[in-house]
């Protein structure tokens, strides 16, 4: 609509929604081979980067994403279609939670708050997926036992995160075996940081004098604050390959 300004997102220079680098992917997608004629599905997809990256490894492979998220919905149904990938990534605005099928291959990467924790998302993707079949999964873990200033970054309470051991435990109990295990390195977590920040710093440039300009400062100010002086080194973030 004309006149309207466009508000700024966190998303806009970022590759994928969670510390993960171009190279680590690749290195992921390595784990879930082989992939022929496989169905996979990524659960929380948001606009499905990762998704489109796996299929595309995989001509025989057809991809079903879901995310409540319309606008990332949008633009991960752009990115197929400019790839070539139209005809067998199919994206889904719905609840994640709520999706019912089976797939040879599934993926939910920083997304388990949705099941209300990560034991929950676990029970639920065994349901779903083949014997033999792969998920791949992207946790939050504490790096190293968390401060008050990045709990209070946060927003969280000490048993909200697990520790990576614990992580991995949790996976063998709910009936999976582990084929790898990776964290995001430092990089990878400021690169992440440094671009949703970027997304914020870039439509402050392009409207100065926005009326919710000084909302929109006062906003990326406190998360930048937040990671820098709160969870930084304390935070982690883990892929593990896991088969039913």
């Amino acid at each position: 609509m004309s006149g309207v300004t466009e508000q700024p997102s966190g998303h806009t220079y970022l590759d994928f929604n969670s510390p993960l680098s171009g190279s680590r992917a690749q290195d992921l997608i390595e784990t879930l081979q082989p992939l022929s004629g496989a169905t996979v599905v990524d659960l929380g997809c948001g606009w499905a980067e990762l998704l489109l990256r796996v299929v595309a490894a995989e001509p025989s492979a057809r991809g079903i994403g879901v995310d409540i998220d319309l606008t990332a919905i949008e633009r991960g149904r752009a990115n197929a279609e400019s790839r070539g990938l139209g005809s067998r990534v199919r994206l889904d605005v719905d609840d994640a939670t709520r999706w019912t099928g089976s797939a040879d291959v599934m993926v939910c990467i920083g997304a388990g708050h949705a099941w209300n924790g990560t034991r929950k998302l676990l029970e639920t993707v065994r349901e779903h997926l083949r014997p033999g079949g792969k998920f791949l999964l992207g946790e939050t873990f504490w790096e190293r036992p968390p401060t008050r200033e990045a709990l209070a970054a946060l927003d969280a309470e000490p048993g909200d995160f697990s520790s990576l051991p614990d992580l991995v435990d949790l996976a063998i109990a709910c009936g999976y075996r582990m084929l790898s295990l990776s964290v995001a390195g430092s990089d990878e977590w400021d690169s992440f940081e440094s671009r949703w920040c970027a997304g914020h710093e870039h439509w402050l440039l392009d409207h100065p004098d926005a009326p919710d300009a000084d909302e929109v400062r006062a906003f990326v100010d406190e998360h930048r604050n937040g990671w820098l002086r709160g969870y930084r080194g304390h935070l982690g973030f883990a892929y593990l390959t896991l088969v039913r």
